[in-house]
């Protein structure tokens, strides 16, 4: 929990040197990723962070999620249909293992991953910044049923 609670201090102190407000509806939003082990959407913080600050708006968490894009504490995970996820646990980029039917999605952190970015560098001469990676496939869970 310390770590917790010192990583959200660093990410405070980052939006007080670029002079952002810092609300308790951002605190309770923030928290919200920090602690959320699902990869949530920004319909799903809204809702959890309504049942504390009901006057919350749909607006303040989307502007809170282009901050915390902005200064890399929080990584979208896209998707083609427009609904995108968020990790705010791991913000660095690593793969995502997606289920195609329950769309749960899982952390994946394989010793490959440096390498294969190395070799793409390598091979077409780009200076990678960021990447990502996704699995789809069906979950454990929903081959079971």
């Amino acid at each position: 929990m310390a770590n917790m609670q010192e990583r959200l201090d660093d990410i405070i102190a980052k939006l007080r040197l670029r002079e952002c407000r810092i609300t308790p509806q951002r605190i309770a939003i923030l928290k919200t990723f920090l602690h959320s082990e699902e990869h949530p959407s920004i319909e799903q913080v809204h809702e959890q962070v309504k049942v504390h600050f009901p006057t919350t708006s749909l607006a303040t968490v989307y502007k809170t999620v282009t901050l915390l894009k902005e200064i890399g504490e929080i990584l979208e995970i896209g998707f083609a249909d427009g609904r995108n996820r968020y990790d705010g646990n791991r913000p660095h980029p690593h793969p995502h293992l997606i289920c195609t039917r329950c769309k749960a999605i899982v952390d994946s952190d394989p010793s490959l991953l440096g390498e294969m970015a190395a070799e793409v560098e390598r091979v077409s001469g780009y200076r990678i910044e960021s990447h990502q990676l996704q699995f789809f496939g069906v979950c454990p869970a929903c081959q079971r049923s």
